[in-house]
C-alpha cells in the first residue's frame, strides 16, 4: 500500500491494512475449511474405489462401505453445491437510497473524485444518498443491485451520503467529512478483503431467504436447511469480519489524516448538530403531516430552518447561524429541488411506510402550506375523532342541550364529560358543571380564608358538603390503629401493611371517564392505521412488480437508472418506525388539545402555525401558547378543568360555540 508522505500516519495506515487482510484470510479459511469439510467424502469414497481397483481393498465388507460412503458423498456434494448455489444468488440487502448521476450532481462527483487522488485510493464507482445523518461505502456489485449502478467502476462500492449533510453543511466541510470513508476505497479493493466481504454478504443474504413470500413449502423447507448452514458459518466467521472492518475503518482513518484534519475536528460538531436537527425535525414536523396523509417535500432544506431556531434559542450554538454566509454543499447538485423532494418521499417510506408513488392521498406539501395542509387538518381530524368516540359511547347526545347538539360540537361537552367530582371521582355534566362555575369565586375565596387562618381550627374550614357520618370508617379505622400502635406485634404489622397493599392495587383511576374514551380512541386509531397498512401494502406490492418488470427490461438492454432512481427497501415498511406506539392517555390528550386548538380558532384570533423544533403550534397573537399541554393533563389526568379554563378565559376562546370539524 501506498505510504503517505509527511503526515507521520504510514505505520498505522500499514498496520491497519495488515489486520484487514489478516482478518479477510481468517474469513476465507473459514470457507475453505467448509468446502474441505463437504468434499471429504467423496474423497473417502474416490480412495475406496481406487483400492477395489486395485486389489487393495476386497471383500463383502469394503465393497459395502464404498457403496455407503458414496451414497454419503453424493448426498453431501449435492447439499453443498445447493448451499454455494444459494449463498451466490441470494440478493444482499441495500441500503434504501436515492441515485445520483454523474450528470446530476458533476461539482460532487469532481470533489470525490479529487479527493481520492489526494489520498491516494480509487474513486467510488458512484453516489447515493439517504435520509439519515450518516455515511458509508458500500458495495453493490452483486447482479441485483446493477440497475441502481450509475457509471462504471468495476469492484469499487458506492459512496452513500446522508442527504442532511449536503444542506446543512458547507462544502470543506463535507470534503473533511467524506474523506476518511472515501479513503476506505482502498483496501476495500485488495483482492482478499473483497473476496472475504462477498463471502460475509452471500451468508447474511442466505439467511434471510426463508423468509421470501415466493417460495412453495418443499422448496422453503431447503431454504431453511441452507439458512441453518448459513449461520453456523456466520458465527465462525463474526469475530473475523468485525476485525477486519475496524482494521479497513483504521487504515482509512490513518490515511484520511493527510487531508483536512483541522477542518474535520470542527466538521464533527456540526455533525452531531445535523443528527440532533433531523431527528427533531422528523419526530416532531414530519411525523404529523405523514399521519394526515402529506409528506412535506423539502425535508433537507427544513434542517437548515431548524436548525437556525436552534442556534437562535440556545446561547451556546450563537456561532452556527454565521456558517450560513458559506457556500453550502447542495450547490454541488444541479437540481437541489429535485433530489430533495425524492430523499423526502424516501424518508417518508422508510421511517413511516408510506406509499412509493405520490397520490390523491398521499400528496407533498411545501412549508409554506404546512400550517394550513397538516396542522388546522390535524386538529380537526383528531377533534371530529373524539367527539366520533363520544357519539359511539352514547356521551354527546346525553351531555349538554339539544340546541348545542344541534348546532354542532363544543368544546365544552368534551370538558364536562372528562370533568370529575374531587370526592366521587365521578363525572359529572354540564348542570354540575355550571354549578360549579358560579361557585368557583366563594370555594376560592373560602381556600384563601384557610390557608391564612392556618391549621389552628381545622374543622372550621371544613366545605358545606361534609358529613361527619360519611368520615366514620376513618375515624374507627384511627381508632383501631392507635390501639395496634399499643401492642406493637409482628402479626400487627404485618396485617396492616397487608391491608396498605391491597388499598393499593384497589385504586380506581382518577378520571374513569377518560380511561374509557382513551380506550376506544384507542381501538378507532388501531381499525384506522390497519386500513392504512393494508392499502400501502397492497400499493407496494403493485410497485414492487413494476420494479421488477423494469429491473429486467433494464438488466437486458443494459440501461441505467436516473438521478431520482430509489434502490430498496427490502423488508416490511416502515423499517425504522420513529416512535413506539403511544398510550390511550396520550391519545387524548393530543385529541382534547385538538379541540382546544380548534376551538380557538374558531371563536378567538388564534392561527395554526408551525415551529421548527416543536412541530404544530397555536399562535396566539402572533406568539406560540406554550402553557396549553399541562392544563389539558389536568382535565384528562384528574379530571380537574379548571385550569384550562383558566386560560380559555384568559386567551378569549368561548368553548360553547360551535367548532368546525373535517
Amino acid at each position: 500500500m501506498n505510504g503517505v508522505s509527511g503526515t507521520g500516519s504510514v505505520v498505522g495506515e500499514e498496520w491497519g491494512a495488515r489486520a484487514a487482510r489478516s482478518r479477510a484470510l481468517a474469513v476465507l479459511r473459514v470457507r475453505g475449511r467448509a468446502l474441505g469439510l463437504a468434499v471429504l467424502p467423496a474423497a473417502v469414497a474416490v480412495v475406496l474405489h481406487a483400492g477395489g481397483l486395485t486389489g487393495h481393498f476386497t471383500g463383502a465388507a469394503w465393497d459395502a462401505a464404498r457403496w455407503v460412503v458414496t451414497v454419503l458423498a453424493v448426498v453431501v456434494l449435492l447439499a453443498a453445491a445447493a448451499v454455494a448455489l444459494v449463498v451466490a444468488r441470494a440478493r444482499p440487502a441495500a441500503t434504501p437510497t436515492v441515485a445520483l448521476a454523474e450528470t446530476a450532481a458533476p461539482d460532487l462527483y469532481r470533489l470525490v473524485r479529487d479527493l481520492a487522488d489526494r489520498l491516494g485510493v480509487p474513486p467510488p464507482a458512484a453516489i447515493a444518498l439517504t435520509p439519515d445523518c450518516d455515511s458509508w461505502l458500500e458495495d453493490r456489485t452483486h447482479r441485483a443491485h446493477r440497475l441502481h449502478r450509475t457509471t462504471g467502476g468495476d469492484g469499487a462500492p458506492v459512496l452513500v451520503i446522508g442527504s442532511p449533510f449536503l444542506w446543512w453543511m458547507r462544502v470543506g466541510e463535507l470534503r473533511a467529512v467524506l474523506a476518511p470513508v472515501v479513503a476506505g476505497t482502498g483496501p476495500a479493493a485488495h483482492p482478499d478483503i473483497a473476496a472475504a466481504r462477498r463471502f460475509i454478504r452471500g451468508l447474511d443474504a442466505a439467511v434471510a431467504v426463508p423468509g421470501d413470500s415466493g417460495l412453495d413449502p418443499l422448496r422453503r423447507l431447503g431454504a431453511r436447511g441452507v439458512g441453518q448452514v448459513a449461520r453456523v458459518l456466520l458465527r465462525a466467521c463474526r469475530e473475523h469480519a468485525a476485525e477486519m472492518e475496524r482494521g479497513v475503518a483504521a487504515a482509512g482513518s490513518e490515511r484520511a489524516q493527510a487531508v483536512d484534519y483541522g477542518v474535520r475536528i470542527v466538521a464533527q460538531e456540526q455533525v452531531g448538530l445535523a443528527y440532533a436537527g433531523w431527528d427533531r425535525l422528523l419526530t416532531r414536523v414530519a411525523l404529523p403531516a405523514w399521519r394526515m396523509g402529506r409528506w412535506p417535500s423539502q425535508l433537507d432544506a427544513g434542517v437548515v430552518s431548524a436548525l437556525t431556531e436552534l442556534s437562535r434559542r440556545d446561547r451556546l450554538a450563537e456561532g452556527f447561524s454565521s456558517r450560513l454566509g458559506e457556500r453550502p454543499a447542495c450547490d454541488l447538485l444541479e437540481e437541489p429541488g429535485a433530489v430533495d423532494e425524492a430523499t423526502s418521499l424516501l424518508a417518508a417510506r422508510l421511517f413511516h411506510g408510506g406509499p412509493a408513488e405520490p397520490s390523491p392521498d398521499w400528496a407533498p406539501v411545501e412549508w409554506s402550506q404546512y400550517p394550513e395542509e397538516v396542522v388546522d387538518r390535524k386538529w380537526r381530524t383528531d377533534a371530529a375523532r373524539l367527539h366520533q368516540v363520544l357519539d359511539g359511547l352514547g356521551m354527546a347526545s346525553t351531555s349538554g342541550d339539544r340546541a348545542a347538539d344541534a348546532a354542532g360540537p363544543t368544546l365544552t361537552e368534551v370538558m364536562a364529560h372528562l370533568t370529575t367530582t374531587p370526592t366521587t371521582g365521578r363525572a359529572v355534566g354540564p348542570k354540575a358543571t355550571a354549578e360549579r362555575d358560579a361557585d368557583a369565586d366563594a370555594d376560592a375565596a373560602r381556600e384563601v380564608e384557610a390557608r391564612e387562618d392556618g391549621p389552628d381550627h381545622p374543622d372550621d374550614h371544613r366545605p358545606d358538603s361534609y358529613n361527619a357520618e360519611d368520615h366514620a370508617p376513618d375515624a374507627e379505622h384511627a381508632e383501631h390503629a392507635e390501639h395496634n400502635d399499643g401492642d406493637h406485634n409482628d402479626a400487627d404489622h404485618e396485617h396492616i401493611d397487608d391491608h396498605e397493599h391491597i388499598d393499593e392495587d384497589d385504586d380506581e383511576p382518577a378520571n374513569p371517564a377518560a380511561e374509557a374514551l382513551a380506550g376506544a380512541l384507542s381501538a378507532l386509531l388501531a381499525r384506522e392505521e390497519a386500513a392504512r397498512e393494508a392499502r400501502v401494502a397492497a400499493e407496494t406490492a403493485r410497485t414492487a412488480e413494476k420494479s421488477r418488470k423494469s429491473a429486467r427490461r433494464a438488466d437486458k438492454d443494459r440501461q441505467t437508472a436516473p438521478h431520482a432512481a430509489v434502490s430498496g427497501p427490502d423488508g416490511p415498511l416502515p423499517l425504522f418506525p420513529l416512535q413506539p406506539p403511544r398510550t390511550g392517555r396520550d391519545l387524548l390528550a393530543d385529541h382534547v388539545t385538538a379541540m382546544v386548538c380548534c376551538a380557538a380558532v374558531d371563536t378567538a384570533e388564534a392561527t395554526p402555525g408551525l415551529d421548527w423544533l416543536d412541530g404544530p403550534a397555536l399562535l396566539v397573537g402572533g406568539e406560540r401558547a406554550k402553557d396549553l399541554g399541562p392544563r389539558v393533563l389536568a382535565l384528562v389526568e384528574d379530571g380537574d378543568p379548571e385550569p384550562l379554563r383558566a386560560w380559555l378565559a384568559l386567551t378569549g376562546v368561548r368553548p360553547e360555540k360551535p367548532v368546525r370539524l373535517v
